[in-house]
């Protein structure tokens, strides 16, 4: 699976890839480990708990706490350790994950259940319709899945959304984070999808020069060791 197999090598997106996770008929087993699995890969190089102490939690430190859309939560483990977090700091934050995918509603709902944690099989667009808001929006490797046009659907969504502060987390696409990727996980996760479609991920990923030029006007995209890029976007009354 090097990357000289791909047309244009690491030079544009490989979004003609599918992940196996996506499939309807994918093995049902297989994607509960995989589901499983996102709790140490998250951990490990998602950097959220970063994020949490250095962006989100400014926002909990005020009189009622904060509300929290993580849109497209997969098996739901970030919107729980954020819930965890911010109970430890003492601080309320109530959140609300939602997924395209029943599969990973049905996951999440199933695990030990995090206080102030709610799950909901839905998108962005439909609570937008319903008129909705929250305090802050997020959401963890979604933005590899999409073309231009649901990209900007995203962002619109949650510009109308969000009323304090948004943060959209991805890997960066780079030949170094593939080569570390495919060499440390064949043997933690036997039986997932999590090497094949980890890396199938990192080759569809946007580069940071590549998210910055998809930015709209508002949004910034940030670089986050190891080989993260974060697209943030902060409500001017924020």
């Amino acid at each position: 699976m090097g990357a000289e197999r791909w047309p244009g090598g690491w030079r544009t997106r490989a979004v003609h890839l599918p992940e196996i996770m996506d499939d309807p008929q994918c093995d049902p087993a297989g994607l509960e480990r995989t589901y499983r699995a996102f709790g140490t890969i998250n951990a490990l190089i998602a950097g959220w708990r970063l994020v949490y102490r250095r962006d989100l939690r400014p926002f909990l430190i005020r009189p009622g706490g904060a509300t929290l859309l993580d849109i497209g939560c997969g098996g739901g483990d970030v919107a729980r350790h954020l819930a965890r977090w911010a109970a430890r700091d003492r601080l309320r934050l109530q959140v609300t994950a939602i997924d395209a995918d029943g599969r990973a509603i049905a996951y999440a709902r199933a695990q030990a259940p995090a206080e102030n944690v709610t799950y909901r099989q839905a998108l962005s667009s439909d609570l937008r319709a319903e008129g909705q808001h929250f305090d802050l929006v997020i959401s963890n490797h979604l933005l590899h899945h999409l073309n231009a046009a649901d990209l900007a659907s995203l962002l619109a969504d949650t510009e109308a959304l969000c009323t304090g502060l948004a943060v959209h987390g991805d890997i960066e696409r780079h030949p170094l984070a593939y080569a570390a990727y495919r060499l440390v996980t064949p043997p933690l996760f036997p039986g997932s999808f999590i090497q094949v479609d980890g890396l199938r991920s990192i080759r569809r990923s946007y580069t940071h020069a590549e998210l910055a030029a998809a930015a709209p006007v508002g949004w910034v995209a940030r670089r986050q060791v190891p080989f993260r890029n974060l697209l943030t976007w902060r409500a001017p009354r924020a």
